[in-house]
C-alpha cells in the first residue's frame, strides 16, 4: 500500500500511522494509537530488565589454620552463593608468621575448591596478592 493511502486509512480509524522497521525495503508501517505503541514497548523493555541477573562477587575469607568442620560450613555458604548464580572469591589470609608457610597452605584452596567442584569451576587459580592467597570460583555450565 502507498503512503499516503496508508496516512488516509490512519486518519479514518482515528489511529496513527507508525514505522515498525523503517529500515527494511519497503518500510513497514502499523496503524495503531502511538501512545498505545510507546507504552507496550517500555513495558516489554522493563520486563526484560527484570529478568536479568548480574552475577555479583561474594568473598570467603579464611585463614590457614581452619579446622575441616569450620571449612565445611565456608563451603556450604560458597555453595549457597554459588546456586544464586554469583561467583565466590575465596581468601586465605596470613597474619605474622604464617608468612613463611604460604606455599604449604595452597592445598586448602584446592580442597575448598574440589569440595565445590560439582558445581563450580576455578575460574582463576590461586593468586598471591600481598598477604593473601585468592581464587575466583564460577559457576559450571551446564
Amino acid at each position: 500500500m502507498s503512503a499516503r493511502d496508508a496516512q488516509k486509512a490512519a486518519d479514518e480509524a482515528g489511529l496513527d500511522l507508525v514505522k515498525i522497521s523503517p529500515k527494511a525495503v519497503p518500510p513497514v508501517c502499523k496503524i495503531v494509537d502511538y501512545g498505545k505503541y510507546r507504552y507496550e514497548l517500555a513495558r516489554k523493555e522493563k520486563e526484560q530488565k527484570k529478568k536479568q541477573h548480574a552475577a555479583e562477587l561474594k568473598e570467603i575469607r579464611f585463614s590457614p589454620n581452619i579446622d575441616t568442620n569450620d571449612l565445611n560450613t565456608k563451603a556450604a555458604a560458597a555453595r549457597k552463593f554459588l546456586t544464586k548464580g554469583d561467583k565466590v572469591k575465596v581468601t586465605l589470609r596470613f597474619r605474622g608468621r604464617e608468612m613463611a608457610h604460604m606455599k604449604e597452605s595452597r592445598h586448602i584452596l584446592d580442597e575448598f575448591a574440589e569440595t565445590l567442584s560439582d558445581i563450580a569451576v576455578v575460574e582463576k587459580p590461586p593468586k598471591v596478592e600481598g598477604r593473601q592467597l585468592s581464587l575466583v570460583l564460577g559457576v559450571k555450565k551446564q
